[in-house]
């Protein structure tokens, strides 16, 4: 894949179109209440400017369908950028059209505009030729560094750089493609996968993709609870894909024949629902009736803990249990801890729940790399072809 950056770019004087990913949460008075990432996104915006581009900001905010709605206005994240740039940042009053047109060609070297939300028009997840041509318009260079949506066919991102000559990946996006790629070339054994999350369906393609790579495979959360079903286990009232038993079945078949561990709970915390102020340790393999597996057990954690202790090279994505939930976030904090104490070797961790237990557990610093995406991490790691990263090929 022969895919430039932004570093291959002649930027001085050129209207550069950088497509972002500040689909940040709001505060109910309508500020940003986590700048996360919009900070990752800064590097990249600041060499542009630094390098006499004139800056187009392109971002979507939550799913407004297609039209206007003031309140997924990007209009808090110009604030916000303003402040964390030290510059002018100018807002159109929509995504295309003469007022955009006439703001983008107003800009000046090493100035700022930001489209409004891409999402206020249907062109955009529709992927619609005419308006990703109407956003080629506004550039000369097309930068993605918006990875997390990469796996998107959308407009701004799949669509739109067919009709831009000068196209590339953005510093972050280069970050991401750069880490993740590494899990699928020559990397140092063991490597285990921690796998959880909620549904067998939405993980098994990677599941697949993983058992010509990795010597184990550890399953935790909702998405165990399957495999554990599968294996003859009683789960009593938590969630469980009945319909996705013999895809079960048929996988951990397969890992068997490829001599692929996989290692399941031993134990689980169990409690009614997840409102509930904690929980039990009950086996994995007979939860009582009125119960639902809503963490893994200690014992659990040792198993995992004592399989990374001889790891050299670890993927990690989704949580061990209700996360969310106080009461049912220590297994997967614990495992943040475990993954964070290999000291030699590759650790590369996706996922929005991974990534918070890091931070909460105070060790993301103590990891490789992680990452930005979720869905697009793991279908770049399952060998899919991101439409993102396709649509910058040359």
């Amino acid at each position: 894949m022969a895919v430039k950056t932004i570093a291959d770019m002649d930027m001085q004087g050129r209207r550069v179109f950088i497509r972002v990913d500040f689909d940040v949460p709001l505060t109910p008075a309508g500020g940003v209440s986590d700048t996360t990432r919009i900070r990752e996104s800064l590097p990249t915006i600041r060499q542009a400017i630094d390098r006499g581009a004139r800056v187009v900001l392109a971002s979507h905010l939550g799913q407004p369908r297609g039209k206007p709605d003031p309140a997924l206005s990007l209009m808090p994240v110009a604030a916000c950028l303003v402040e964390l740039l030290d510059r002018e940042v100018v807002l159109t009053d929509e995504p295309v059209g003469d007022g955009a047109k006439k703001v983008v060609a107003d800009l000046r070297d090493g100035s700022v505009a930001m489209l409004e939300n891409l999402r206020f028009a249907p062109g955009e997840e529709a992927n619609d030729e005419v308006f990703s041509r109407g956003l080629a318009s506004y550039t000369d260079v097309y930068i993605n560094d918006a990875f997390p949506i990469t796996h998107l066919a959308h407009a701004s991102i799949a669509g739109m750089p067919r009709f831009v000559s000068a196209k590339g990946m953005g510093l972050s996006m280069e970050r991401e493609v750069k880490a993740l790629g590494q899990l699928s070339g020559e990397i140092e054994h063991p490597f285990v996968a921690i796998i959880g999350g909620a549904k067998v369906s939405d993980r098994i393609d990677l599941l697949e993709s993983l058992l010509d790579r990795v010597d184990s495979i550890f399953l935790g959360g909702a998405l165990a609870n399957t495999f554990i079903k599968a294996r003859g286990g009683t789960l009593g009232i938590s969630p469980v894909e009945g319909e996705k038993l013999a895809l079960a079945r048929n996988f951990l078949g397969k890992a068997e024949q490829a001599r692929v561990e996989v290692v399941l709970p031993s134990d689980l915390v169990a409690a009614p629902n997840a409102d509930a102020p904690g929980g039990q340790v009950v086996p994995a393999m007979r939860v009582p009736n009125d119960l639902a597996a809503l963490d893994i057990g200690p014992a659990t954690v040792q198993r995992f803990a004592a399989g990374l202790a001889h790891a050299r090279t670890v993927f990690w994505h989704g949580a061990m249990g209700a996360f969310g939930s106080t009461a049912f976030a220590a297994g997967t904090l614990a495992l943040a801890q475990a993954l964070a104490a290999v000291r030699f070797g590759l650790t590369v961790v996706a996922g929005s729940d991974s990534a918070t237990a890091l931070r909460r557990a105070g060790v993301a610093d103590r990891v490789t790399h992680v990452s930005t995406g979720g869905g697009a991490a793991l279908e770049l790691i399952a060998g899919k072809k991101l439409p993102g990263l396709a649509a910058l090929e040359s």
